[in-house]
């Protein structure tokens, strides 16, 4: 986690809320700096950025009031718009999971087929991040810096945020599939969206608790990044329809995309069933526990 603000014993938890929000805004600015020099780095870290500040902002608008959530969906808005170069570069990261499980493809068709992907990529980057649109991103940003000075942060307390965070852990908890053999891809997608927002806050409390705190955000990332290679092997499928980029290969390419999504749904339920073995309440009064044996 490096120098990144944090809740830390001691200091004044609206103060630390403050701090991180400023920090994450200058990394999103940071990442835009980098435009000029390449665009497909810059926007992956901008988006980095942004789901970083939309986990953020979710964990604090009951504290904060109803600018945080505005300040969210137009992050969430604006991400949007720079997704086409992501998902192409998904298709990318999938072709390279399926070639290092060695599931049979032939090196000719998954030379042939990234060479397809890699074009559509580079059309894609050319069209992501126009001027309009990198306006449209430092004014969001600017508004967002506007509206952290206005916070009234003093009044957050530590048991506030804490119910905060365990009311973000039970909807990430509640949205693991009954059935995780059976489960949809929107399903899976939707649980990767709330393991990202866990991810991210946890981070907040990691001086409370340092040497647990961030194996569990190590393990928040391990199962993000299982559902996600699940979510890049979806984009793979998609793109194998009738006249899609990769329709010639849909014979040999479904079966070892299935193959490879029941492996990625298989570990991903035994590392969210670990991560979420505990039920709210006993997080939330852990977390607690913690605060106040630092504190006393």
């Amino acid at each position: 986690m490096g120098d990144k603000p944090a809740l830390r014993p001691g200091e004044p938890v609206g103060s630390a809320l403050a701090a991180t929000a400023r920090d994450i805004t200058a990394e999103a600015r940071a990442a835009l700096g980098e435009i000029d020099r390449d665009q497909a780095v810059a926007v992956h870290d901008y988006r980095k950025a942004m789901k970083r500040w939309r986990a953020f902002l979710r964990l604090l608008e009951p504290l904060v009031g109803p600018e945080a959530r505005a300040l969210r969906v137009e992050a969430r808005d604006l991400a949007r718009r720079l997704a086409g170069a992501r998902d192409v570069q998904a298709m990318l990261d999938a072709l390279t999971d399926l070639e290092e499980a060695e599931l049979g493809l032939s090196n000719t068709s998954l030379a042939t087929m990234r060479g397809r992907i890699e074009e559509a990529k580079r059309a894609a980057e050319t069209t992501t991040l126009t001027p309009e649109l990198r306006g449209e991103l430092d004014a969001s940003l600017a508004r967002a810096d506007q509206a952290i000075d206005g916070w009234p942060p003093g009044h957050v307390t530590f048991a506030q945020l804490a119910r905060e965070l365990a009311c973000h852990y039970r909807r990430a908890r509640r949205t693991m599939p009954g059935a995780w053999a059976q489960a949809e891809a929107d399903e899976l997608h939707e649980l990767r969206q709330r393991v990202v927002e866990h991810r991210y806050q946890m981070e907040l409390i990691e001086p409370l608790w340092p040497r647990l705190g961030k194996l569990w955000v190590a393990e928040a990332q391990r199962l993000r990044e299982r559902l996600g290679s699940h979510q890049d092997l979806v984009m793979l499928a998609r793109a194998t329809a009738p006249h899609e980029l990769l329709a010639p290969w849909r014979s040999r390419l479904g079966p070892v995309i299935g193959k490879r999504r029941a492996k990625h749904v298989a570990a991903a339920q035994r590392l969210a069933r670990r991560l979420f073995a505990e039920r709210p309440k006993a997080f939330c009064r852990r977390i607690e526990a913690l605060w106040d044996s630092h504190s006393g």
